[in-house]
């Protein structure tokens, strides 16, 4: 599948979101998912593909540190759209050990503690969503972080050993609200009170005018170190 990134690149050169996922889950049916982190990006994205078809998986992380409008978010969607959307955990001995051993809110204290807190809240379960896959669709978008310019619509997971497909990366945050509008899709109420990223509740801050749209999450280090490691080439 590697070898084909270079020539699916091309092909779907130019085409839109709906295009770009309509192929991936005809082509590779009963092996792709959306993994939803339940942001404007992934709200769109569900309603695309349960479009086109109501049987792709859809899953979520619960880190277990998430604000209650995301958990709503869950069950709104769930209702809308008559679906169970699957929700992972991590481990509780594994999250247990970390906070006796290095405290509560150890990502305060450095990048290395914050990455292995998540690490095990998030990647770890990833891995666990992620059996009996050959794709997972992500709403990453160049706009929204400076580790993101470089990504591409079809990308190889190397750590995961997988497709990673991005049908809005070229997408600007107003087409994402216009579609979003346009179509009635839920949100995340936290979106309207500054929290245009939001990921665990102690992880995450309103931005002010004119920050990042990354700025708000993992606020107190540099823009350079701001991704969990979902999302490594």
């Amino acid at each position: 599948m590697r070898e084909n990134i270079t020539e699916w690149n091309k092909q779907l050169h130019g085409k839109s979101a709906q295009e770009v996922l309509d192929f991936f889950i005809k082509e590779f049916k009963g092996e792709i998912a959306l993994a939803s982190s339940l942001g404007a990006e992934d709200q769109v994205l569900t309603e695309m593909i349960l479009d086109i078809d109501k049987e792709t998986k859809i899953f979520t992380l619960d880190t277990g540190r998430l604000f209650p409008e995301t958990y709503d978010l869950i069950h709104r969607t769930n209702n809308k759209y008559g679906i169970k959307m699957s929700v992972y955990f991590p481990e509780a001995a594994k999250v247990e050990k970390m906070v006796n051993n290095e405290g509560i809110n150890l990502f305060f204290e450095s990048v290395e503690k914050r990455k292995r807190c998540c690490n095990i809240r998030k990647i770890q379960p990833l891995k666990r969503a992620f059996k009996g896959l050959s794709v997972w669709i992500c709403g990453l978008r160049k706009e929204q972080s400076v580790t993101r310019t470089d990504m591409q619509v079809v990308e190889w997971d190397e750590g995961n050993q997988m497709i990673k497909v991005n049908p809005l990366i070229e997408w600007s945050e107003k087409e994402v609200w216009d579609y979003i509008k346009l179509k009635g899709i839920p949100y995340n109420t936290l979106h309207d009170k500054n929290y245009p990223s939001i990921g665990c509740q102690p992880c995450t801050r309103a931005i002010m005018d004119g920050e990042d749209v990354r700025a708000g999450r993992w606020y107190w280090e540099s823009p350079d170190t701001k991704e969990c490691g979902l999302h490594k080439k």
